[in-house]
């Protein structure tokens, strides 16, 4: 499983870089402050996705919920499927630590949580952006919900961007 997620790698490039970085602390201290960073991380996102998909689930219940076309219904069930799957994601990792709690595994472990995390913020974007097709396409019209959800995803892209022109510099 650990080579599944590349932690040979992430072990030598953390020592190396701990050795950089002015921290003195050995490879488990670096292990439980990643794991720390990690669980503040999957706290916000996991709070933002149950409380969308909380309000998701409510508009199946709604009156209105009757005249949506085809289309908006099919977007909404998409929606409704990525968050569920969004916090499934997001438990994966806390699941994980408590099934292997005290096995020395927790390269592991970290590793696994960092690659759901990423996972679980493309499915928010893909939560975010499918509820403003939505929003819009009922309250406005679908080419405004087009442009608005193709303009948002274009921003997501670009603030996805961010960190690796950041590292470039």
């Amino acid at each position: 499983m650990s080579e599944a997620f590349g932690d040979r790698g992430e072990a030598a490039e953390e020592s190396d870089e701990a050795s950089q970085d002015g921290r003195h602390e050995s490879a488990n201290q670096r292990m439980d402050r990643n794991w720390n960073e990690l669980l503040q991380e999957l706290r916000v996102t996991q709070t933002g996705t149950q409380i969308l998909s909380g309000f998701l689930l409510t508009l199946a219940f709604q009156p209105r919920f009757a005249s949506l076309d085809g289309f908006q219904r099919g977007v909404y069930v998409t929606i409704v499927l990525l968050a569920a799957t969004t916090i499934v994601l997001g438990l994966a990792p806390v699941n994980l630590h408590r099934a292997l709690f005290r096995q020395h595994l927790k390269l592991s472990v970290v590793s696994f949580g960092h690659h759901a995390l990423r996972l679980q913020l493309v499915g928010v974007a893909l939560i975010v952006v499918g509820a403003v097709l939505l929003i819009i396409d009922v309250a406005v019209d679908r080419a405004a919900a087009l442009i608005a959800a193709s303009g948002l995803g274009v921003m997501i892209v670009v603030a996805a961007a961010v960190p690796s022109i950041i590292r470039r510099q």
